[in-house]
């Protein structure tokens, strides 16, 4: 199968970018299962493992498609105008209610899904392989928060009071402890430690030596690949039973709307063993589990037949 992944942003991500690591995961495991890949992607995007077309904004992306495609795979782009080829979208972010999809949309959790009227999903999955090796087995006396720190729906000050209830201190990925993004934040917190936009290697330097992921999000989480990538360097979840954190913390975490509830489950610990957690990462959420979920999604519209009955409305 030939199959076009569209995206417009640079592949891969060089730091932060959750939908383009997921879109070059997904690329890569499409090449290893014996697919062609042809990456339509902005300016500056270089792959070992596909054809580069470049994305022009304003263009129609029907233009850009080699003749010989197969399939279309929109992410974060749906510009299906003059395309006659069959397609999907995936919807990687929450839209408003009201707000109008596409009858071949698909999402990234159960409950992402049901919120857009829809049943079709596909987890996130990651090429854990180029993952940092870490020691997963190392002493655990602090927690850690990933995510943007910018955004007041992640709820990284509710991060921050969690872990000062559990007496432990915190490190913080993804802010500055000064921040005029989104408006003016300042945290004078001496119990978190703030490190900014994080690499793969500060990662794997940071979070197996925590005790947990503390993520108390405001709103319905589509995913959240911190959460995923907390469980590969064995780090359990504390959070709120938001969005797909339920379907996703499995036997790898504790939920509760109170952080004086997450701060106990934090000291008691729960039991939470870091192999259980790496391997309930590796099992479910891979790329190569990823990319076969989706190539039945692929045959399925390539056989004439829609993934949802009718377009979506964001309920």
């Amino acid at each position: 199968m030939k199959i076009a992944l569209v995206c417009n942003s640079v592949l891969p991500a060089q730091a932060y970018g959750g939908t383009e690591r997921v879109v070059w995961d997904l690329g890569t495991a499409l090449s290893g299962l014996g697919h062609e890949v042809v990456l339509v992607a902005a300016k500056g995007t270089c792959s070992p493992f596909a054809k580069v077309v470049e994305y022009l904004p304003g263009k129609p992306v029907a233009e850009l498609i080699p003749d010989d495609v197969d399939v279309v795979h929109f992410n974060n782009v749906t510009d299906t105008r003059s395309l006659n080829k069959p397609y999907i979208v995936t919807i990687h972010g929450n839209n408003p209610a009201g707000a109008s999809l596409d009858i071949n949309s698909v999402f990234v959790s159960s409950d992402h899904a049901r919120r857009h009227g829809s049943d079709q999903f596909v987890y996130n999955g990651l090429d854990w392989n180029r993952y940092p090796e870490a020691d997963i087995r190392n002493h655990r006396d602090r927690l850690h928060f990933l995510g943007k720190g910018a955004w007041s729906v992640k709820n990284m000050k509710g991060a921050i009071r969690t872990a000062r209830l559990a007496s432990l201190p915190i490190d913080i990925m993804g802010a500055t402890r000064l921040s005029f993004k989104m408006g003016f934040k300042f945290s004078a917190d001496p119990n978190a430690k703030f490190h900014g936009m994080v690499t793969d290697k500060e990662k794997a330097r940071i979070i197996p030596r925590s005790r947990g992921l503390v993520f108390p999000v405001l709103w319905p989480e589509p995913f959240g690949l911190a959460i995923t990538e907390s469980f590969w360097y064995g780090a359990p979840l504390y959070g709120t039973p938001n969005g797909s954190l339920p379907e996703l913390v499995g036997n790898c975490g504790f939920l509760s709307d109170s952080a004086q509830e997450l701060a106990l489950a934090i000291k008691e610990g729960a039991g939470f063993n870091p192999d259980r957690c790496r391997e309930y990462a590796g099992d479910l959420f891979n790329s190569h589990v990823m990319a076969k979920a989706y190539l039945s999604k692929y045959e399925r519209v390539m056989t004439g037949a829609t993934l949802n009955p009718a377009p979506l409305i964001a309920l």
